[in-house]
C-alpha cells in the first residue's frame, strides 16, 4: 500500500526556508506572491494490513517533529499510484 505524508510546520513556527524561497521568487520578478511555507512529502511503501494506528505512530516518533510541525496521512489508491 503506497502512503503519502505531509509534513508542514505548526502556524506561528518561524519558516527560514520559506522566508527564503519567497526572497528567491521576488528576485526572480515573480509578483504577488504573499507568504511561503515549506514542508515535505514521505512516500512510503507499506504492507496492505499496515494499521492507521500504526502510520500515526510512525509520524509521532520518528517522520515528523509534533512540538513544531503538523502531519497529515493519505493513503492512495491504485488509480493514485499509477497517476504519480
Amino acid at each position: 500500500m503506497k502512503i503519502r505524508i505531509f509534513v508542514t510546520l505548526k502556524n506561528g513556527v518561524l519558516d527560514p526556508q520559506g522566508k527564503a524561497i519567497h526572497h528567491a521568487l521576488e528576485s526572480l520578478d515573480f509578483k504577488g506572491v504573499k507568504d511561503v511555507r515549506a514542508g515535505k512529502l514521505i512516500e512510503l511503501d507499506v504492507a496492505d494490513d499496515t494499521s492507521d494506528s500504526d502510520l500515526k505512530k510512525m509520524c509521532e516518533k520518528l517522520l515528523a517533529n509534533t512540538v513544531i510541525e503538523n502531519f497529515e496521512i493519505e493513503k492512495l489508491t491504485d488509480q493514485a499510484t499509477e497517476e504519480a
